[in-house]
């Protein structure tokens, strides 16, 4: 699966389970709520991590597309070497 097939919802959702999943190694405490699930997440805060989850894929789709032009053959503007 590529970066550009995964949705904004998807990312937040793993995102959650994974950080809810390592908390107790990092901090020792956990989940508040012990085993915290997306569904149980107040829905102010899904939208929130959506929203940055959207704007995380626009910034990866827009870096990988910028380091891997359409255009392969021809130089970048300044980059072309010149001479006779």
């Amino acid at each position: 699966m590529s970066i550009q097939e995964v949705s904004a919802e998807t990312l937040a959702k793993l995102f959650h389970h994974y950080r809810e999943a390592l908390a107790e190694d990092y901090d020792g405490k956990g989940s508040e709520h012990g085993n915290s699930s997306w569904d149980r997440t107040p829905t102010s805060e899904r939208k929130l991590m959506v929203a940055a989850a959207q704007l995380t894929l626009e910034e990866l789709g827009a870096t990988t597309s910028a380091d891997h032009p359409t255009r392969k053959y021809f130089a970048t503007p300044g980059q072309a070497d010149w001479g006779c």
